[in-house]
């Protein structure tokens, strides 16, 4: 197979998730904030909080219609340039995106229609209602979405089925371990927390550029202050979620954590890379293991061979690849002889239940396909720490400006808060670099590696929808900035001087 139609299917995917990530973490993130504005609308019945609500849900409609587009094209994805993966876990996979269609997805979609055109059309207590719940359908949607993706990263629930070459669930005990895989919910928090942080540094970062024009001073004060309080929980509990990701990866995904890490030779007190040449003993080892005496492996271990803390000896990638072509030569014999000569291939399945847990090594070349993009991934995690470092750095001294009533007064803070939203995006971005192309080559770790899951192909097809995606997507993206920077140029149009209501709409 021509190696380039991989890659340029992995490009396409890679473009079309990335893009999708855009919109995801600020759609999250959003709702949050526009639930507390409307919240605090209908405890204290000022019209002012109603009107400022109003503004961030216009801007939370334009991201949302676009991202419900580019998801829309991800699923498409998975059966067009990825078929044989579809095949292989449509068991699986297929259970936790209809649940998220049918359920999360037209929640979401039913309140928002009720929340963006209903005001004054339903009671305040049921638009308030809905408002949150388009928040939460957007929530699950998402937990949906990372059970699949997590199962990606950590394949439980399932057995391998040779009959249909199939990864399929057996039982409904099975479907809960899916469902409550550590991977998944691990990636559900630090996601949703993501959007947060997203979501709360965007509206913190626009309400300092009404106070940098002098426009809307008591809306953008407000706004930053909810921003900022949705954004730190975002950030801080981000680095909480990272940390059990952590603890996931070294357990599960030990090569991710070393190309993480730049680690190729580990030991035990491993230190943790702050960048080259500049290192602290011993916090990988606590940072992995919550142990700073605990075994790391490196790189160079992984491939080797080695220990690990509770003991297991995991053999050498080469001896992973040779089970593996065992596991396949004995899968081939199997449905060969199983109609025509149920006893020999009674003995290739046992050969095969002996080797099954390597069968995806077995469509590797070479021990050195097993290590991923090492600066790419090592680079992506420094990133993305740093530049949430940025973002606790910004909700400190947006705490304490607002707290003095200084913000508006302190330019260089202001100008920060408009700096700090692309970092948040990247942010994100790089964390999904560092979780996709950490546990290169696989598509499902340990089963399934890239170069077996994708479709048949020409490569001038897969060339040319990328260029057609990527020619949509910037137009997308160019209309949707032009839509928001006419909204913000509008501003909110509130009255500051609006009087309390205190009857009904």
């Amino acid at each position: 197979m021509d190696a380039s139609i991989f890659i340029w299917s992995r490009l396409q995917f890679a473009m079309t998730a990335a893009y999708h990530w855009l919109f995801v973490p600020l759609t999250l993130g959003l709702s949050m904030v526009m639930a507390i504005m409307e919240t605090m609308y209908v405890v204290k019945k000022d019209e002012f909080w109603k009107k400022a609500a109003k503004f961030w849900m216009k801007v939370f409609a334009i991201n949302f219609a676009v991202g419900i587009a580019t998801g829309i094209i991800l699923e498409f994805e998975f059966g067009t340039n990825w078929s044989n993966y579809s095949w292989f876990v449509g068991d699986l996979f297929g259970a936790p995106l209809a649940i998220e269609g049918i359920i999360a997805f037209f929640m979401e979609a039913t309140f928002f229609a009720v929340m963006f055109f209903g005001w004054n059309k339903v009671s305040k207590k049921f638009h308030l209602a809905s408002t949150w719940l388009t928040g939460i359908g957007a929530t699950i949607s998402a937990y949906w979405i990372l059970v699949a993706n997590g199962w990606m990263q950590n394949p439980v629930g399932t057995t391998f089925n040779p009959d249909t070459v199939r990864s399929e669930m057996a039982s409904s005990a099975a479907f809960w371990e899916v469902i409550s895989n550590p991977m998944a919910v691990d990636k559900f928090f630090h996601s949703v927390l993501n959007g947060w942080f997203v979501g709360g540094t965007f509206v913190l970062g626009m309400s300092c550029w009404f106070l940098l024009k002098k426009r809307e001073i008591k809306f953008a004060k407000r706004s930053a202050l909810i921003g900022a309080i949705v954004g730190a929980i975002g950030v801080f509990g981000g680095f909480i979620s990272g940390d059990r990701s952590g603890v996931n990866a070294a357990e599960l995904q030990p090569m991710k954590l070393a190309a993480s890490e730049g680690l190729w030779d580990g030991g035990r007190r491993a230190a943790f890379s702050v960048v080259p040449g500049v290192e602290v003993p011993g916090v990988l080892s606590f940072l992995a293991t919550h142990d700073f005496n605990g075994y790391v492996p490196g790189i160079n271990d992984i491939i080797s061979g080695y220990a690990s803390n509770n003991g297991e000896v995991i053999p050498s990638a080469e001896e992973k690849i040779q089970m593996g072509k065992t596991a396949i030569a004995a899968l081939k014999g199997y449905r060969e002889n199983r109609d025509s000569n149920p006893a020999v291939a009674a003995e290739y399945r046992q050969v095969l239940e002996q080797n099954e847990k390597y069968l995806g090594y077995g469509y590797l070349d070479s021990p050195e396909e097993l290590i991923p993009n090492v600066p790419l991934v090592y680079w992506s995690f420094r990133l993305m720490i740093g530049f949430g470092m940025v973002g606790i750095l910004l909700f400190i001294l947006a705490f304490i400006a607002l707290h003095k009533d200084k913000l508006q007064d302190w330019k260089w803070l202001l100008w920060l808060g408009i700096i700090t939203i692309p970092m948040a995006y990247l942010s994100g971005q790089f964390g999904w670099v560092v979780a996709e192309v950490g546990r290169q080559p696989w598509t499902i770790q340990g089963l399934l590696p890239v170069k077996a899951a994708i479709s048949s192909l020409s490569v001038g097809a897969v060339k040319t929808t990328f260029f057609v995606f990527l020619g949509v997507f910037a137009l997308f993206l160019v209309i949707e900035i032009r839509i928001m920077i006419q909204a913000f140029k509008k501003g909110p149009e509130i009255d500051e001087a609006v009087p309390v209501v205190t009857n009904n709409e």
